[in-house]
């Protein structure tokens, strides 16, 4: 009988329902468990039961130009009689143009030579590499496209943009070994921020497995914390159901990374039956009994029905399906509440509309924070309440715990991962399940509101807006460019074109400037690392956007620091031609972490400032067209340059800024989010005086 290791991560807060399928009667599953941590401090409203396990997750929307996944998968692949014959890398290659698979970002690599005999399969001498034959299955294959990125973390980061410029999975194949750990930090960050991301990596032959041969690596070990799910198939026979089950985990529930490790013996060897049944494995949605749904639904509306101060605050998960922000506009308008979104969920409501509030949180606006804080109802869609969001738990959203209290108001949570239910704040309402399904019921229930009654909550709203507007300090007589400018800029020059426009960005100062200072306007528009914060991220994923959208525009916002880290991906947009639009913003200091410096180490700059590459000079030595920006009069003419008069070619526009920018507004670590700290230029005039008596600088 053919056997599966698996590794399956589910949290410790809920029990799972399992089934194992006919061809894993014999396999041990491991689970992932919190037992250790320390206790979650959570606000609560009303007791909420831990349900005792979890039926399959529904099928999920099908995304436009998405190739559905087979969901149910219980038959015996009988159409994979036509797999015999085939080799485990020809299978391989089958199974992305089922799943619908377009584009893999792919690094080979190689491992000593061996001879094996497998049981029950056709006898094989293996040749020099773990993933060789699954790279040559692919080689000048019609209906797929192998992306050689230059490391492997780039590639896993290219299949991140892929897959949050289009909702369908990215895919990344590597070899073992070191190629197989270099996609930790890309399987981390698609972890985190919920993007659909699978990951083929080679492995030493199931007979050379724990005898730490030449590139070994237990990969499944290494895994089990940073995927949803991951799988080392041990016989050719298993590799069907192993695949089909990767695309079904990654994509259904709350999406996110699954691994599969390919042994040399089982991508190398030949089919010679037909492939093992298998079933689902991980099941991770709470469904409702309908009745259950239906009460929780009714209740909720009934608290937005009669709130006087209502907010809607938006994340990722609104955009599972592209009429959730359709319907989120029209949430809106019926009942006339003001909007906040998330990092991660800028673009799902138009930044346009008079009832947006820009983002929220730590570095969101004063007015978003203010409206969370004095709303009576909040309800939250598809977002996870992190910690930058939230900040002081125990001041968070004090008035609508309140209302919850008197039965007048409170939290109404639609999420659809169990980890995420009432994981920091719990929930007077929680509504489990697909947020835009339950979206579409939910909006039935609200009543029409007109702008006349919600008058005095807008009314407080407009205040707050033109008492914290999003200032900053100006440029100065000698011209040197502050980075506000240069978003505010760019958001001027693509106003017209913001429905084709994607922006990707680093992490660092840069990415909050980009956040708070472009004015979102679209769904799947904005794409960062937000939960890993992952330095590096913005010009791979950049260019796997692009890749994606070939007919967009795609720009890659960036620091110096954060793009030092993944630079060399410059050539992967030369060489395959990916017209990817890079702007970097180059203070010469890792920006975010000099303003901490600046507030709580009395501007003590310890390993913040360091020399960077000429970054003109290695645009030319790639063949991309490189410019600079050094004074304030340059920087509309060389914008356009960059945006308008290099075609659809790699460009770089490198734009000298000025340093130690304070990101604000700002609410400081141990305060509530009405405590924060906006932009005054008194008090920014004399921290600059400060820091130059301090530091010299």
């Amino acid at each position: 009988m053919s056997r599966c290791f698996l590794a399956i991560c589910i949290t410790s807060e809920f029990r799972v329902a399992k089934k194992t399928p006919g061809f894993l009667h014999n396999v041990t599953f491991t689970r992932s468990l919190a037992t250790s941590a320390a206790p979650r401090r959570t606000i609560t409203t009303k007791l909420v039961d831990t349900p005792a396990s979890f039926p399959p997750p529904s099928i999920p929307f099908d995304l436009p130009a998405a190739r559905p996944v087979n969901i149910d998968s219980k038959e015996t692949l009988a159409e994979g009689s036509k797999y015999i014959g085939m080799t485990g890398a020809q299978i391989f290659h089958a199974m992305m143009v089922k799943h619908g698979v377009e584009k893999i970002f792919g690094y080979p690599g190689g491992a000593v030579s061996m001879q094996h005999e497998v049981p029950n399969v056709t006898c094989i001498v293996l040749t020099e590499t773990q993933i060789l034959p699954v790279f040559d299955a692919l080689y000048e294959s019609p209906a797929v496209d192998v992306i050689l990125p230059k490391h492997e973390q780039g590639g896993g980061h290219m299949a991140e943009g892929y897959a949050r410029a289009t909702g369908r999975p990215g895919v990344v194949l590597v070899t073992s070994g070191p190629g197989a750990t270099n996609l930790i930090t890309p399987l981390q960050d698609a972890l985190m921020d919920g993007t659909p991301l699978i990951a083929f990596c080679g492995q030493v032959p199931t007979s050379d497995l724990g005898k730490d041969s030449f590139q070994e690596a237990d990969v499944i070990g290494i895994a089990k914390a940073c995927t949803k799910w991951c799988v080392q198939p041990q016989t050719v026979a298993d590799l069907p159901g192993c695949i089909d089950e990767a695309f079904r985990v990654a994509t259904a529930c709350r999406p996110g990374p699954v691994l599969v490790d390919l042994p040399k013996d089982v991508t190398a060897s030949t089919l010679t039956s037909p492939p093992a049944q298998y079933t689902p494995q991980v099941t991770e949605m709470l469904q409702l009994d309908p009745k259950e749904l239906a009460a929780r639904l009714s209740r909720a509306a009934a608290l937005l029905n009669k709130a006087q101060k209502p907010v809607i605050y938006a994340g990722q998960g609104i955009m599972s399906h592209p009429h959730g922000p359709i319907l989120l506009h029209r949430l809106s308008k019926l009942a006339q509440i003001p909007v906040t979104t998330t990092l991660l969920g800028l673009g799902a409501f138009d930044e346009e509309d008079s009832k947006s509030l820009h983002m929220l949180g730590m570095h969101g606006s004063c007015y978003a924070n203010m409206a969370m804080q004095e709303a009576d109802v909040i309800l939250a869609l598809g977002a996870r309440f992190d910690d930058r969001v939230t900040r002081k738990l125990s001041g968070f959203a004090p008035k609508a715990l309140r209302a919850a209290t008197e039965g007048r108001g409170g939290i109404v949570h639609f999420e659809i991962w169990p980890h995420n239910m009432n994981k920091v704040v719990e929930a007077t309402e929680l509504i489990p399940g697909d947020v835009v399904e339950n979206l579409v019921r939910f909006v039935e229930q609200v009543h029409e509101v007109s702008p006349e009654v919600r008058r005095p909550w807008l009314k407080q709203i407009e205040e707050w807006k033109s008492q914290y507007p999003w200032a900053y300090e100006k440029e100065g007589d000698n011209g040197v460019v502050k980075p506000q400018t240069v978003i505010a800029v760019l958001d001027e020059l693509t106003k017209d074109i913001k429905d084709n426009t994607v922006i990707a960005t680093g992490v660092g100062a840069h990415q909050m400037f980009a956040a708070t200072h472009y004015r979102w306007r679209y769904p799947r528009s904005m794409i960062t690392s937000g939960g890993l914060g992952t330095m590096g991220f913005g010009l791979p994923a950049a260019i796997g956007a692009k890749i994606a959208r070939p007919g967009a525009l795609v720009i890659d916002i960036d620091g110096d620091s954060s793009f030092g880290m993944t630079m060399t991906e410059l050539t992967t947009a030369k060489w395959y031609g990916v017209g990817v639009k890079v702007l970097i913003l180059n203070n010469e200091e890792q920006g975010m972490v000099t303003h901490s410096q600046q507030m709580f180490f009395n501007d003590r700059y310890a390993c913040t400032h360091g020399a960077n590459a000429d970054f003109v000079k290695f645009g030319d030595a790639v063949g991309v067209a490189a410019e600079r920006v050094e004074h304030l009069s340059e920087l509309r003419r060389k914008l356009h340059w960059l945006l308008s008069e290099t075609g659809d070619e790699p460009a770089l526009l490198e734009v000298k800024v000025d340093q130690k920018i304070p990101i604000l507004p700002i609410v400081m670590p141990g305060t509530a989010l009405h405590e924060f700290v906006a932009f005054d230029e008194k008090r920014e005039r004399a921290r600059r005086i400060l820091t130059r008596e301090r530091s010299g600088r």
